[in-house]
């Protein structure tokens, strides 16, 4: 069952329902306030004949033979129940009388009662009255007039509600139609996705209720999926590319080792020295593919981070590692929150990087003031054109390509930067030599 449909099921039977109970109070109201004035009705009649009663000989004039000294009110039927039971009528038709009628006119006290009664296929609502003397009067009126008001009433109130209910379909089936209108072009949207799995189907996003917000959200859903899609793209195509080098290299050196025979012990060992450095480069390069196309950084829970600590650690590493001296330069270090491994892997890369272009034998320093890191080198620098650039992935400028490398670790260090709130940033060293560096927010 479709939504449309639903919501005009749902107006159909809320106003259904509110039409049959404004109905059914409408109609008790009514057949109350029509009892309710023939109620009166009777008992003025009854107080009339009550009172006519009580002069002398009346009883004889009402009930006797001739009766000619009563008249009723109008329709109204006058009969008395006397003590024996058996009974008489002032004019007009007899009504029957039941077992309790008797028995209640014998009783003693002055008490009346109203009921509904048949005689024929006609109706009549009768009130009883005890006289306290074993006899009772009763005054009765037909019901004819009532019902035929009460049955005209029916007919109203049937034809009312239909002409609603109705009425309620055809609005329902508008409204419907106008609410459900870009749901239904959303939908097809994501039909139309799921079956061909193009992104860049056009989304209805009007409108600032919640159907429009959810188009807007499923938009930029689709474009979130287009980027992520056009990232692996990239990502699959530069690395491809980037493993060609190793691999035309592990592949010539190992057509060259095939002929070991004809290699002096130099040759022999200068081959075997560039198998392992290329298999190394390719293991880092896969490595690094893996992390950025599993993207699991996010996955580790945020803690206080002490950046002066965390520097330290990096350098000393760095220093076992390379044999190189890294200085570390402490100016208030501060603490921040964040991710501790994926902080520490993006300032291990920065000195990473330092140590591959610093060809002088120098120290690389460290320098951790506040929430600014800075790396600082004496390599060949960044040229102004490929400052822009250098922490894309996969670039690699024209002075870095004869250099081992992925082009990634720098990327790594911006992704991890950028998730925390933090910018990169290039720059110059004083004397020659670059400086590359982060900003978290402290506080």
């Amino acid at each position: 069952m479709s939504l449309r449909l639903k919501f005009v099921l749902a107006l159909v039977g809320l106003v259904a329902v509110a039409t049959v109970a404004i109905g059914a109070f409408s109609y008790g109201t009514t057949r109350n306030e029509l009892l309710g004035q023939l109620d009166d009705s009777l008992r003025a009649s009854r107080d009339d004949v009550v009172a006519q009663l009580q002069r002398p000989g009346s009883l004889d004039r009402v009930f006797g033979e001739d009766r000619t000294g009563f008249r009723s009110r109008g329709d109204v039927i006058v009969q008395l129940v006397v003590e024996d039971g058996t009974v008489s009528s002032a004019e007009g038709p007899t009504l029957p009388v039941d077992a309790e009628d008797r028995e209640r006119a014998r009783s003693t006290g002055v008490h009346s009662w109203m009921r509904d009664v048949s005689s024929g296929d006609d109706e009549y609502r009768v009130l009883t009255t005890s006289l306290g003397s074993g006899d009772a009067v009763q005054v009765a009126r037909s019901l004819e007039e009532t019902d035929e008001v009460l049955a005209a009433l029916r007919r109203r109130i049937l034809v009312a509600s239909v002409v609603v209910i109705a009425l309620a379909a055809v609005v329902g089936a508008v409204l419907a139609r106008q609410l459900t209108r870009r749901l239904v072009r959303l939908t097809a949207a994501a039909d139309q996705v799921r079956a061909t799995g193009q992104l860049d189907v056009p989304v209805p996003v009007e409108g600032g209720d919640e159907t429009g917000r959810l188009g807007a959200a499923f938009s930029d859903m689709l474009a979130s999926l287009a980027r992520s899609r056009d990232s692996q793209q990239r990502l699959v195509q530069d690395a491809g590319h980037e493993l060609r080098t190793p691999l035309t290299s592990l592949r010539t050196n190992v057509y060259t080792l095939r002929r070991a025979d004809d290699l002096d012990p130099d040759d022999r060992r200068r081959v075997l020295d560039d198998l392992e450095s290329e298999s190394l480069e390719l293991t880092r390069l896969v490595d690094e593919v893996v992390e950025v196309a599993t993207d699991r950084r996010g996955d580790e829970p945020e803690a206080p981070v002490d950046l002066g600590g965390l520097v330290t650690r990096v350098a000393t590493r760095a220093e076992q590692r390379s044999g190189r001296r890294v200085e570390v330069h402490l100016l208030d270090a501060a603490t921040v929150i964040g991710r501790p491994l994926a902080l520490e892997r993006a300032v291990g890369n920065l000195v990473e990087n330092a140590l591959k272009f610093d060809a002088s034998g120098g120290p690389i320093q460290v320098t951790c003031e506040g929430g600014r890191i800075e790396v600082a080198d004496r390599g060949p620098g960044i040229a102004p054109a490929d400052r822009d650039h250098v922490f894309d992935r996969f670039y690699r400028s024209d002075a870095a390509r004869s250099r081992p490398g992925s082009g990634l670790g720098l990327s790594i260090v911006a992704d991890v930067v950028g998730r925390h709130g933090g910018r990169t940033f290039v720059a110059d060293r004083a004397g020659g030599g670059a400086v590359v560096g982060f900003v978290l927010p402290v506080g």
